[in-house]
C-alpha cells in the first residue's frame, strides 16, 4: 500500500506526491545492477577452452574454403593443358621413314655426302626431312620450357597432386628425350650440327609463324576490300536504280497528264457537238395559236 503526501502550494492549491514511485525507481536500479554483476560473473565463469575451440573451427572452415579454391584453380590450370597429354608431331615418323629409305639407297652415318651440289641425294633429303621434325618439335618444347617454373613451384608447395606431377614429368621426359634424339641424328647427318639445330629451327619457326601471319593478315585485308567494293557497287546499283524509278515515276505522271487533257478536250468537243446539233428555240417557249 503506498501513502500519499498533501502539499499546499503559495496560490492555495495542493498537490499529491506517490511515494511508492520512488520506491519503485529504487528498486529498479537495484536490480539492473544485480543482473549486471550475474552478467560479469557469466562471463568470468566461461572456460578459455571454448573461445579457442571457436578460433580452431572458424580457422578450419577458412582453410577449407582457401583448399577448395586453390583446387578448383589448379584444376581449371590442368584441364585447359589436357594434363600434359604431349604428342609427339607426324613429322617425327616422316623422318624416320626418309631415313630408312635413304640407308636402302645406301646412305651411311657421319660419312659426308659424295656430291654436296645434288639437291636430290640421301644426306640433303636427311637433312631436310630432320629440320622439318625439329620446327615440328618447337611448339611442345616451348610449352614445355615455358610451364616448367610454375610446375615445380606448385610442387614444392604441395599444391599439385601427384597424378598431375607425375604427367607433367611423363611430358617432361618425352620432350626432353625428343629434344636428345634430334641432336644425335643431327651429328649423323652432319658432324656438330647438334650444336646450332634448335637454333635454327627455331629461327624457321618464327620465320614461317610470321609468314603464315602476314598471309592471313593479307587475306583479312583482301575480304575486307572485297567488302568495301562490293558495298560501293551495290550503292552504285541503288542510286541507278533509284534513278530509273524516278524516271520511270516521271514518265507515269507524264502519260497521266497526257492522259487527263486529252480526256478534256474530248469531253468539251462532245460538249460542242451536243450544243450545236440543237434546234434553235428548243429552250424557247411554244407561242399559242
Amino acid at each position: 500500500m503506498t501513502e500519499e503526501t498533501v502539499n499546499v502550494n503559495p496560490d492555495g492549491s495542493t498537490t499529491f506526491e506517490d511515494d511508492g514511485a520512488g520506491a519503485e525507481g529504487t528498486a529498479g536500479e537495484d536490480g539492473f545492477d544485480g543482473a549486471e554483476e550475474m552478467m560479469e560473473e557469466a562471463v568470468q565463469g566461461i572456460d578459455p577452452a571454448i573461445y579457442l575451440l571457436i578460433a580452431i573451427v572458424v580457422g578450419g572452415f577458412l582453410y577449407f574454403l582457401y583448399k577448395r579454391s586453390s583446387r578448383s584453380e589448379d584444376d581449371e590450370y590442368f584441364s585447359n593443358y589436357g594434363k600434359f597429354n604431349i604428342k609427339l608431331p607426324a613429322e617425327v615418323d616422316e623422318y624416320y621413314a626418309v631415313k630408312e629409305k635413304c640407308i636402302n639407297a645406301g646412305w651411311e652415318a657421319g660419312n659426308p655426302p659424295k656430291d654436296k651440289s645434288s639437291v636430290t641425294g640421301p644426306h640433303r633429303v636427311m637433312a631436310q626431312a630432320l629440320m622439318k621434325r625439329a620446327i615440328g618439335d618447337i611448339p611442345i618444347v616451348t610449352f614445355i620450357q615455358k610451364e616448367s617454373p610454375g610446375m615445380n613451384k606448385l610442387y614444392a608447395q604441395s599444391m599439385c597432386s601427384v597424378s598431375q606431377w607425375r604427367a607433367y614429368q611423363t611430358a617432361e621426359a618425352v620432350v626432353s628425350t625428343e629434344v636428345d634424339e634430334v641432336r644425335s641424328e643431327a651429328d649423323e647427318i652432319e658432324p656438330g650440327w647438334s650444336q646450332v639445330i634448335w637454333r635454327q629451327a627455331m629461327q624457321y619457326h618464327n620465320m614461317l609463324k610470321q609468314k603464315h601471319e602476314m598471309e592471313a593478315k593479307q587475306v583479312i585485308e583482301a575480304a575486307a576490300k572485297r567488302k568495301q567494293v562490293e558495298e560501293k557497287v551495290n550503292e552504285a546499283k541503288m542510286k541507278i536504280k533509284s534513278a530509273e524509278d524516278e524516271k520511270t515515276s516521271g514518265e507515269k505522271i507524264a502519260q497521266e497528264l497526257i492522259a487527263a487533257e486529252e480526256r478534256e478536250k474530248e469531253s468539251k468537243t462532245t460538249f460542242s457537238s451536243e450544243a450545236g446539233g440543237m434546234k434553235k428555240g428548243f429552250l424557247e417557249k411554244k407561242k399559242k395559236k
